[in-house]
């Protein structure tokens, strides 16, 4: 019976993430989403430059809450919060984190925060 209940557990959170993770899965639209946007990302601070035209940002949403992990080296960016603007992109608040929007398909970014400046333009 032990078996039995670990393995619906184990499809229940399998399915979970699957959905989660759909492309046409709106991260606006749920408290859990996992989506990874490919395209130009760069990273500038102190003389210090990344860039790359074939560059990834994997999104994680829980709750209000959305953390972006570059690829590439760059530091990543947490503990963002965003509010709705129009039909289903939501625009980046607080205090340095202003410059992201993000909807189903794209997300574009232009943050400066401690001296440093991220990019992105990226397709999903």
């Amino acid at each position: 019976m032990k078996t039995i209940v670990k393995m619906l557990s184990m499809f229940l959170i399998v399915g979970t993430v699957m959905t989660s993770c759909k492309k046409d899965k709106d991260p606006a639209t749920t408290d859990f989403f996992v989506g990874t946007y490919k395209g130009d990302v760069s990273y500038a601070k102190s003389g210090q430059t990344i860039t790359s035209s074939d560059g990834k940002v994997t999104v994680s949403k829980v709750g209000n809450t959305y953390d972006f992990y570059f690829g590439n080296n760059i530091p990543d960016i947490k503990g963002v919060e965003f509010e709705k603007q129009g039909d289903n992109t939501y625009v980046s608040i607080g205090s340095g984190l202003t410059g992201i929007k993000i909807d189903a398909s794209s997300l574009t970014m232009l943050v400066s925060r401690d001296g440093a400046t991220w990019t992105a333009n990226c397709k999903r």
